[in-house]
């Protein structure tokens, strides 16, 4: 019965529960340039909402519907945090980028209060706030 399901996985070539490379779609060097500068972007604006001290990264992965974009802020004290996208690369032929200006903004804005957050349980009640 399992064998004739699309994820059984083909003898020899695709492992049970993979999708075959051929139905994935390939990512131009072009569109690959794209999608690290756009993810890049975010994490820049990111760290100009943060202290020194939390560390940003982006990454470009290849997920199970094409490429996987990773924007992560590893703060001080506390749990990390992190963004995923799973653009269009079809965009990248029509458009100068695939993140627009406003969801990178939102992005980076909602990483960064994240992050703050993540301090600010992890500190707890132990410590007086200098200011209110």
């Amino acid at each position: 019965m399992n064998a004739n399901t699309p994820y059984a996985g083909r003898p020899g070539t695709t492992q049970a529960g993979h999708r075959s490379a051929d139905d994935l779609d390939e990512v131009t060097p072009i569109q690959r340039r794209a999608l690290r500068r756009d993810v890049s972007r975010v994490a820049a604006q990111t760290r100009d909402l943060l202290p020194d001290e939390f560390v940003v990264d982006s990454d470009i992965t290849q997920g199970i519907g094409g490429p996987q974009l990773t924007v992560a802020v590893q703060p001080p004290i506390g749990h990390p945090v992190s963004a995923g996208f799973a653009p269009d690369v079809s965009l990248v032929e029509d458009a100068d980028t695939v993140i627009d200006d406003d969801e990178c903004a939102e992005v980076a804005r909602g990483l960064a209060a994240s992050a703050a957050l993540q301090v600010k349980q992890a500190m707890g009640t132990e410590f007086t706030p200098t200011a209110r």
